[in-house]
């Protein structure tokens, strides 16, 4: 999974070719790491058709306020630059690939 930050954002995220999942989360928060295991896993197997990135909330605070994020872990899917779907808390493989369409 690609570490997103202030700088690589607008290159890696709005100037993408194909659909983002942004993970907001936190190194402290158990949820986030099981979700974690379950994106890495997924980043493995459709890397291709979609890219899948993560935001450490407490180090990209400003990524952080410019989602509004309010509790973690939270997702982001987006296409072509605008917001298609967000939802927080833990969710399972096959909720994660229904949102994306990759089932």
């Amino acid at each position: 999974m690609l570490r997103l930050t202030s700088e690589n954002y607008k290159t890696e995220v709005e100037e993408a070719e194909i659909p983002v999942l942004i993970e907001f989360s936190s190194e402290r928060c158990a949820p986030c790491r099981a979700l974690a295991t379950v994106l890495e896993a997924l980043s493995s197997e459709y890397g291709d058709r979609c890219k899948f990135c993560k935001v450490e909330v407490d180090v990209q605070e400003g990524l952080t306020h410019q989602f509004d994020i309010l509790r973690v872990p939270t997702l982001i899917y987006m296409q072509d630059g605008e917001i298609v779907q967000r939802i927080s808390g833990l969710r399972s493989r096959e909720e994660i690939l229904e949102i994306l369409n990759l089932d």
